[in-house]
């Protein structure tokens, strides 16, 4: 690395004075959350003042994180209560989501093993505490927070986005919610399913461009649902592998049709040839 290069990063390092949070104390916080409200402790239990304590400790922390993006001592503790104020609300919709998981996974043998071992708890559980911070009005800490369980879970779940209760997310992997998502209650979604954005760009940064999902709709893998005008009406099924930009009424089923041709009445040249445009095939 040339000293002329080392000097223009230090003096990019000097005028960015802008402070974020330290990501391995965020994460930190995370996992000490969670655990907190749904891990049983191994070994001797907490009595009633440790866990107090924790509890408290856990707020400190929370604040600590919080000042480093408002660097104001007086937000930063309204920020703090409010967050805490509504952590009850916040624990009582994920053990909906739990119990959502539990019920409609037939792999799933307790309510327990949903909260420890399956990844789409966790990612709902950690945008669930992004989503209260965000509502709150701070933005960098919430996003910190979905992108440390997008890294652990592949499931990548904007803080902006508004989930209703009962939201069951199985397997989980490449799924991606964006910021302006609405999705309402009894919500199922499979691994690979896309709620984005028709366009990028930063003239698009205001306004709806993501798609609503209304109530006990079921979306099945590798589904692409887009813009902010498509709504899936109430009672739908999503097929696997669809494409999605326009509004789809309630209680519909979209899919695409597999075709099944019986290898008896199945002619390897004729596909060949409709692939090649039908030339020659030993041309081709």
């Amino acid at each position: 690395m040339s000293a002329e290069f080392v000097k223009h990063l230090y003096q990019l390092k000097l005028k960015n004075t802008q402070q974020f949070p330290d990501k391995a104390t965020t994460e930190q916080f995370i996992d000490q959350l969670f655990a907190l409200l749904f891990v049983p402790r191994a070994g001797r239990q907490l009595g009633f003042t440790e866990f107090e304590n924790e509890y408290e400790s856990l707020k400190s922390h929370l604040s600590t994180l919080v000042y480093d993006v408002v660097h104001n001592g007086d937000q930063t503790q309204a920020i703090t209560d409010k967050f805490f104020e509504e952590l009850p609300a916040v624990h009582a919709l994920l053990l909906k989501d739990a119990a959502a998981i539990s019920a409609w996974d037939p792999a799933a043998e307790s309510l327990e093993e949903v909260i420890i071992a399956y990844p789409g708890f966790f990612a709902i559980a950690v945008y669930r505490f992004a989503h209260q911070l965000w509502k709150q009005q701070v933005k960098i800490l919430p996003r910190l927070f979905t992108e440390y369980a997008h890294s652990k879970t592949g499931i990548d779940i904007h803080p902006g986005a508004t989930i209703g209760e009962s939201f069951f997310i199985d397997h989980g992997t490449g799924i991606v919610i964006g910021e302006t998502t609405e999705i309402g209650s009894n919500v199922r979604i499979y691994q690979g399913v896309t709620l984005g954005a028709l366009s990028g760009g930063r003239e698009k940064s205001s306004g709806k461009r993501h798609p609503s999902i209304e109530d006990n709709v079921i979306i099945y893998s590798g589904a692409t649902i887009l813009g902010g005008e498509t709504v899936i009406g109430k009672n739908s099924t999503i097929g696997g592998n669809v494409w999605i930009t326009y509004p789809v009424p309630a209680g519909s089923l979209v899919y695409h049709k597999s075709e099944v041709v019986a290898k008896k009445d199945f002619s390897f040249t004729d596909a060949v040839n409709g692939i090649l445009g039908k030339r020659d095939i030993a041309s081709a």
